[in-house]
């Protein structure tokens, strides 16, 4: 089989894993961290809090629905045509230059900055789904979990720096030139832009993309071969136990994490809490995911793949339900130190997890399934917050002892994201692993 001898080879590796480090910057600056504070304060300036939340919460669903759609058709057919990198490049492009363009939108224009936001999210999920599905042509079984793991390591570490960076302009906008912290915003949207495009660069000079034996066929043939393979895997469902049940639980477990990195720093926003210590709790989360992405490997490596996903959904569970009762800033300081602990793991293991239930000639085809779901959970996840926090915006406050709940709309769409991981962790339980690679011997 082409393409066996790149094998956990080093430099494929790291240059597999600097992409994380590019596009993480979107991740960070932008989804997680200014364009929350910047659509509130900037482009949807005067409007009620729960009102913003719930807007973003729909342009979130409606770029995750796009993607979804697409994921699995585009997966198809960029595994007839051996055009992974090509259709990663194409997604990258995209969000690059909408990221950039977020620079140009005026304050007010709160409709186009969600368009360009929703294109951006597009190109960086949609770029995902080719960057996973290299990771199996990357790594062996024995170092997929690694490698995985690195992947969202360098992804913390970079998107924090760059994040780093772009918040001491933010706050600090005399000592680098700039205007006001206004102006620092909109560069930090543009400086994600180059970071983004410069870090790229190795995934596209130094990964190889395995054929398969497969001679390219041109874009036109690859897109009927796609259609085909697409509609056959339909067909092979009853095959693919395994698979659909992990990718159910998937869909309702990384629905909750993705709604609570998204949804973050809007919640601390409706809260009250002053935009400085939002920052702070961001760049916590990112820090302390570096560590805890690479320790996350090692858990994987001593107790299963499997267990090590337990042990995160439970963590995300309790999280969600002491973020209801959050009153001070420190309480989003620690859970910031949690969210970090677990995000990165969760989401890499839940990555080479996968990879083993999966035949490797279909492996974009598959991730397309993979990022369907997961894309098709984070358009219900921001929009149930939305409508639960839009459906008790005039609940009262809540006493318990001496401590005192207020905005429990916002705190009632927080405890809403519970049900997610308890859901997802049930169906966990029915994945059987060696049943599940039984069924990737067929499907070869």
């Amino acid at each position: 089989m082409e393409g066996i001898h790149m094998l956990d080879q080093k430099r494929s590796i790291w240059s597999w894993a600097m992409y994380d480090w590019a596009n993480s910057a979107f991740a960070t600056t932008v989804m997680a961290g200014f364009f929350p504070i910047f659509f509130s304060a900037y482009w949807s300036a005067g409007v009620a809090g729960v009102d913003t939340t719930a807007r973003l919460g729909f342009s979130n669903s409606i770029a995750s629905l796009i993607v979804a759609l697409l994921a699995p058709f585009l997966g198809a057919i960029a595994d007839k045509g051996s055009a992974k990198k090509k259709f990663m490049f194409t997604f990258a492009f995209l969000g690059i230059v909408m990221t950039g363009g977020l620079f140009m939108i005026h304050q007010g224009q709160w409709q186009i900055a969600a368009l360009f936001y929703i294109l951006a999210t597009v190109g960086f999920s949609g770029g995902n789904i080719f960057y996973d599905s290299l990771l199996p042509g990357v790594a062996s079984e024995k170092k997929i979990d690694y490698v995985s793991s690195l992947g969202y390591a360098m992804g913390y570490i970079g998107g924090g720096l760059l994040f780093l960076v772009n918040v001491m302009m933010y706050l600090k906008p005399e000592i680098f030139g700039i205007a006001d912290d206004t102006m620092a915003v909109k560069l930090s949207f543009l400086s994600v832009a180059v970071w983004w495009a410069l870090f790229s660069i190795p995934i596209f000079l130094w990964v190889e993309e395995p054929k398969f034996g497969i001679r390219d066929p041109g874009i036109w043939k690859a897109v009927k071969a796609g259609w085909k393979q697409l509609m056959g895997t339909f067909k092979e469902i009853r095959h693919l136990k395994v698979v659909g049940m992990f990718l159910l639980a998937y869909w309702f477990y990384i629905d909750g994490v993705d709604t609570i990195i998204r949804m973050a720093i809007s919640i601390g926003t409706a809260l009250g809490f002053p935009t400085s210590a939002l920052i702070v709790a961001l760049l916590i989360t990112q820090f302390v995911a570096f560590f805890g992405s690479l320790l996350y490997g090692l858990l994987a490596k001593k107790i299963g793949a499997k267990q090590s996903l337990f042990v995160g959904i439970i963590a995300y569970s309790v999280i969600t339900m002491i973020g209801f009762f959050m009153s001070q800033v420190w309480h989003f300081y620690v859970l910031a130190m949690a969210v970090g602990l677990f995000q990165g793991g969760i989401q890499a293991i839940s990555r080479s997890f996968y990879s083993r239930i999966i035949p490797e000639n279909k492996a974009a085809e598959f991730y397309g399934f993979f990022n369907l779901l997961g894309k098709f959970a984070a358009v219900i996840g921001p929009s149930l917050m939305g409508v639960v926090g839009l459906l008790t915006r005039n609940a009262g406050d809540l006493q318990i002892g001496s401590l005192h709940l207020e905005n429990m709309g916002i705190r009632l769409s927080v405890l809403s994201v519970l049900v997610l991981f308890i859901i997802g962790g049930i169906l966990l339980t029915r994945v059987n692993v060696d049943e599940g690679k039984k069924n990737v011997q067929y499907l070869k």
